[in-house]
């Protein structure tokens, strides 16, 4: 008997990566808009959106000029919304969802109600905990997330009822059990993976977003207020960002083919899962333990600038070239969100004794942007966004790196809700852009088997 051919992996994914590859000038070639993007770097327009808005810049006579940044939350600067919560000492993401779900403020009386339908619909269905999360854990919590968010499909009477009632009603399920897919995903994680103690606490109907979090995380069952309120900022900041951001588009993308909402959902998790997206604060946070390390004087702002220009010659920390949390694809002299960020984390860091930290935060975002351009020598303006400060947030909250991307899904999950409606409502057509053939070799024929 002949032995077995055994399937060479190794060698069939160095052909495959070979044969793959397609020569960078025929991108050009064809004007093949790398990335839905422009050669000027701007996202080519592909819908149309009530929901979000992103201003970061204006084109005067086909120049880009940098502008300070501004996000709209249904027309509503982010500023103005944020301000206006935290003047009367509330909590501000119950609101922001109902906003971007309805595209109004709520009413006192309609936020009462809507807060508390979250509140009860926070609870898993019976046998969903054990069976669907300590069953199975995953070493990744927004893997575990997304899993959920499909097994979700199976404990739904209705779930190829695509009107906008139903949807709306899945979305509001989803979002209220967010908080607790993933706490649990955690604990699961932190038992089976981390040999840790295993503590499912059961979600309080009374108790915010932010509040649930917090007490289904920690062992104790525990938070400050303070705590619970710049969680909640966070949460508000990162719930939208109009359709063009890669899981806001994923949403666009899947719900275009007519299928259900957890199978729409689950994608956007997966894309937010990236680290070209959703883990960029978590590079940040590594790399500023680097300058924590490398820099022996944090007061020394000489140092930290000659090393911040280390990491930008290819000479430090991962040698990418890039200084995480700097520059963004759409904002230009600022970012809006990390504007309002930077103004609570100042009074986090003095209640956590963090002071030093802080002010090394401070340092590299003030002189990051004068690095970049002395070492890069163009003028392109750049300043931190909210990635630079949000792993520092978490750091201080004791919250661990493996809930960094599922907390913004956690908020997301609002924004991503309001575009699936939006689709549903105004798309009518599949989205399908096209890829253009460009083998260049002769054309194959059929080769019998034998003859091979």
């Amino acid at each position: 008997m002949n032995e077995k051919t055994c399937f060479d992996i190794e060698k069939c994914s160095r052909e495959i990566e070979e044969k793959g590859r397609i020569k960078p000038d025929y991108y050009s070639r064809y004007n093949v808009k790398r990335g839905l993007r422009n050669e000027d770097g701007s996202g080519v327009l592909v819908g149309l959106t009530k929901i979000g808005d992103v201003h970061g810049y204006v084109m005067d006579e086909g120049e880009k000029t940098p502008v300070e940044g501004r996000l709209r939350y249904r027309g509503i600067d982010i500023k103005e919304l944020t301000q206006g919560f935290q003047a009367e000492s509330r909590f501000g993401f119950e609101e922001t969802i109902y906003l971007l779900l309805m595209g109004r403020l709520p009413k006192k009386d309609e936020l009462e109600a809507f807060s508390r339908m979250l509140g009860e619909e926070r609870c898993l269905p019976e046998g969903f905990t054990k069976k669907m999360i300590l069953e199975a854990p995953s070493d990744n919590i927004m893997n575990k997330l997304a899993r959920s968010v499909l097994a979700a499909y199976s404990y739904d009477d209705n779930p190829e009822d695509y009107s906008i009632k139903n949807v709306l009603k899945q979305c509001i399920g989803l979002i209220a059990r967010f908080p607790v897919f993933v706490s649990y995903a955690f604990q699961a994680k932190q038992h089976y993976y981390g040999q840790k103690s295993l503590y499912i606490h059961t979600p309080s109907p009374e108790d915010s977003t932010s509040e649930c979090i917090l007490k289904l995380i920690r062992p104790d069952s525990s938070c400050t207020r303070s705590e619970a309120e710049i969680l909640d900022l966070m949460l508000v900041l990162h719930a939208e960002h109009s359709g063009g951001n890669n899981s806001a588009f994923s949403i666009h993308v899947i719900s275009s083919s007519s299928t259900d909402t957890y199978s729409a959902v689950s994608a956007a998790v997966g894309s937010l899962k990236g680290t070209r997206h959703g883990g960029a604060n978590i590079k940040v946070k590594h790399m500023m333990e680097d300058v924590k390390e490398n820099v022996s004087d944090w007061n020394d702002e000489n140092a930290v600038e000659a090393y911040i220009e280390r990491i930008l010659n290819k000479d430090a920390f991962d040698r990418t070239g890039l200084v995480y949390g700097m520059g963004h694809a759409v904002y230009t002299l600022s970012d809006p969100r990390a504007v309002l960020l930077d103004e609570k984390i100042k009074q986090m860091a003095e209640e956590k004794g963090c002071m030093e930290e802080y002010k090394l935060y401070d340092t590299v975002a003030r002189l990051a942007p004068e690095v970049f351009k002395r070492v890069k020598k163009i003028d392109k303006k750049i300043s931190p966004n909210v990635d630079f400060y949000s792993g520092f947030v978490y750091e201080m909250l004791d919250i661990p790196e493996d809930l960094y991307t599922p907390l913004f899904a956690v908020s997301r999950i609002a924004g991503w809700s309001a575009h699936r409606i939006e689709e549903i409502i105004n798309g009518g057509r599949i989205i399908r852009p096209a890829y253009k053939h460009i083998r260049t070799d002769t054309e194959l024929s059929y080769v019998p088997l034998d003859e091979r």
